[in-house]
């Protein structure tokens, strides 16, 4: 089933918000990579057919936003800021323990596709350092070995509840 089939009113209501059509490839691409877990050249051929673009123009707006996956990512995807505040209060720890805790190391997805690590430059959060994003959820202050294993435990709990996760934070609560 096509993304235009399986969500077809929402598509109408994004391009709605927008003067002109083509600026509706932003959301467009996250309700794909939501949709099929990544954007796959079919998805991102799809975006362009609903907008009327060429595909070219739809390729480079995924190749430029680092929130836009062009990979298979786990149901959560975890990014820790390494920038020099969050280096200086224990970020390092912080991705030590969480390749520790998922026998993964960065850019790589545990087995059963729950989570995907990454590090990140500056979530802009520095006071609360060291920090992770999850899905775009801010997780502030992590600087013990069992705040990470509750972390986890809450997310794979959330995971396999049914609850609607978003990669690309179209559910995420600020």
């Amino acid at each position: 089933m096509s993304l235009l089939e399986k969500s077809g009113a929402e598509i109408d209501a994004i391009i709605a918000r927008y003067p002109q059509k083509r600026s509706a490839v932003l959301p467009l691409l996250y309700l794909a990579q939501d949709e099929y877990g990544y954007l796959t050249d079919a998805a991102m051929r799809e975006v362009a057919t609903i907008l009327d673009l060429p595909p070219t123009d739809v390729f480079e707006v995924a190749g430029f936003y680092s929130l836009l996956y062009e990979q298979p990512v786990g149901r959560w995807v975890l990014q820790v800021c390494d920038d020099v505040p969050c280096a200086f209060c224990g970020a390092e720890e912080l991705i030590a323990t969480i390749q520790e805790r998922l026998g993964i190391t960065v850019d790589q997805t545990t087995a059963d596709g729950m989570f995907t690590l990454q590090r990140v430059k500056c979530l802009a959060d520095c006071n609360h350092a060291p920090l992770l994003q999850a899905n775009l959820e801010y997780h502030r202050d992590l600087t013990t070995p069992q705040q990470v294993d509750q972390l986890l435990a809450a997310l794979r709990r959330r995971a396999e509840s049914g609850e609607k996760l978003s990669i690309s934070g179209r559910y995420a609560e600020q």
